[in-house]
């Protein structure tokens, strides 16, 4: 069986701040957990399709962004490399975040303020990956050592 394919959204505002979601309590990852919007790539859809798709579901309709930077596919480290991933990160130009059942919360998270977030177990190696932020500033326990200092 081949490896699941993800696409995730990392925006970030004027201010280098990051976009977080609270995860609900029933989802299979992360449950409880601060992370990003994205989703399962589905068949005939590609990379930016699905991360288009789950902007729209999970934020909304009316926001506002352009795309800065594209990477993939990597593999995961924290869940066995049984995942494909897509990354994207994109500049929050505006609009009205609407989140559907999937989140509880949203928060506009400084470098300063991120490591008092409990994140899903490979935020941080997204973040390292796409370079929003110095790696300095992650949580250096959870990034792996390819991406450390």
């Amino acid at each position: 069986m081949g490896k699941r394919r993800f696409s995730i959204n990392v925006f970030s505002d004027a201010d280098n701040r990051i976009l977080l979601l609270k995860r609900g309590f029933d989802t299979d990852i992360g449950p409880g957990l601060w992370g990003f919007c994205g989703g399962h790539i589905e068949l005939g859809e590609s990379p930016l399709q699905c991360a288009e798709r789950e902007v729209r579901e999970e934020l909304g309709e009316h926001c506002h962004y352009r795309l800065i930077r594209e990477l993939g596919p990597v593999s995961d480290t924290w869940y066995g490399g049984r995942f494909e991933i897509w990354l994207f990160h994109w500049r929050w130009q505006g609009g009205d975040i609407r989140l559907n059942h999937e989140h509880t919360e949203y928060a506009w998270v400084s470098s300063d303020q991120y490591r008092g977030y409990a994140v899903v177990d490979g935020v941080d190696e997204d973040l390292a990956w796409l370079e929003v932020w110095p790696v300095i500033v992650l949580n250096h326990e959870k990034l792996p050592p390819r991406l450390k200092l």
